[in-house]
């Protein structure tokens, strides 16, 4: 695949003018490839289901080029590889699995999209995360393994959203040891680390990243307010109590925006990191026009905070894409990428 090389100059008046405050130099690339990202979209409930096909998606040659062709330079992957491996030493990787992930990876790549492949539904690592740390190590292995000659244009993410056991004192110690993994097949490929707690903005500050690596990209999952954005969600409980809640920016709601967004800048400024805003999104159960306000507003803020970004999800619950009329949701298309 062609890259474009882009001139210092040009590079520099592309973070001047997204508010980055990292000046580009031999340790620039994240930030090159993070603006590469942007506008993404998760092709979710396929590959992280615990068979493809289980929770209703299975991806389609077909939509990548549809991907592209709507706005969007990127996908992320999340995938579920615990529930297609061996639980014992190796914790081989399903061959049939990999292929299928290799051969999806492939055609995202071919049709111009930046790649995001993570570790995702590993349930048993959130619960007991010492017993399963080897395991997951041992997938970042294979996975690195396979992928070591694909360009710069496919990222590797980690772990999605550690919580519960997986407590952010022992995410800080992990991140290391995941990089060094990575790093033996993979020495310079753009990684993307998230932080603990599920991901959102809470304990970001909490987060440690080495030091003497710089081709990091920090990842934020960023669905607040919750009760708005997971009203009517049958995953969590008692959300049909929060059905009918609004979202309009008003004065309150855009003053609260801003502080976390500004939050996330002060933070990411002192990692001297860019921002992917890894997921946003609101539940299809929302009243729709507080649904659209809500995303085309996020969606705006990324943009002038400079931060990149991806929408959850595709064609699922939160989904901007219906499959069965084939054709894109509008306008909520329209308020992820823009109207460029």
């Amino acid at each position: 695949m062609n890259r474009t090389n882009l001139s210092v100059i040009l590079i520099l008046g592309i973070f001047l003018s997204k508010g980055c405050s990292k000046v580009p130099g031999v340790d620039s690339i994240s930030f090159e490839i993070n603006q590469k990202l942007n506008p993404g979209i998760n092709i979710g409930n396929a590959l992280e289901a615990p068979n493809e096909g289980d929770w209703g998606v299975i991806i389609e040659d077909e939509f990548f080029p549809l991907i592209k062709s709507a706005g969007f330079n990127s996908v992320r992957l999340p995938i579920s590889w615990s529930t297609n491996s061996d639980v014992n030493p190796p914790y081989a990787i399903s061959t049939d699995f990999m292929n299928r992930v290799r051969h999806v990876v492939d055609t995202a790549l071919d049709n111009d999209l930046l790649v995001v492949v993570n570790v995702q539904h590993f349930q048993e690592i959130y619960t007991e995360p010492v017993k399963n740390k080897p395991r997951l190590l041992a997938f970042w292995r294979q996975i690195g393994l396979v992928f070591k000659d694909y360009p710069p244009e496919l990222l590797f993410e980690p772990l999605n959203e550690p919580h519960f056991n997986l407590t952010p004192e022992l995410w800080n110690e992990w991140i290391p040891e995941l990089i060094d993994s990575i790093r033996g097949t993979n020495p310079n490929r753009t990684l993307v680390i998230g932080t603990a707690d599920w991901g959102g903005i809470w304990k970001m500050k909490q987060l440690t990243l080495p030091a003497e690596e710089r081709n990091l990209i920090l990842a934020i999952h960023y669905y607040e307010p919750f009760r708005f954005t997971h009203q009517g969600a049958e995953w969590e409980k008692e959300s049909n109590d929060w059905l009918g809640r609004t979202w309009t920016k008003t004065s309150d709601q855009m003053k609260e925006l801003n502080k976390h967004f500004k939050m996330i800048r002060k933070f990411a400024d002192s990692l001297g990191v860019p921002v992917y805003i890894g997921e946003y999104g609101c539940y299809h159960r929302a009243p729709e026009e507080s649904r659209l306000i809500w995303t085309k507003t996020v969606s705006e803020q990324c943009e002038k905070f400079g931060y990149s970004r991806a929408y959850w999800e595709f064609c699922s619950g939160f989904g901007i894409y219906d499959t069965s009329a084939k054709q894109w949701r509008e306008p909520l298309r329209t308020a992820v990428v823009g109207s460029k």
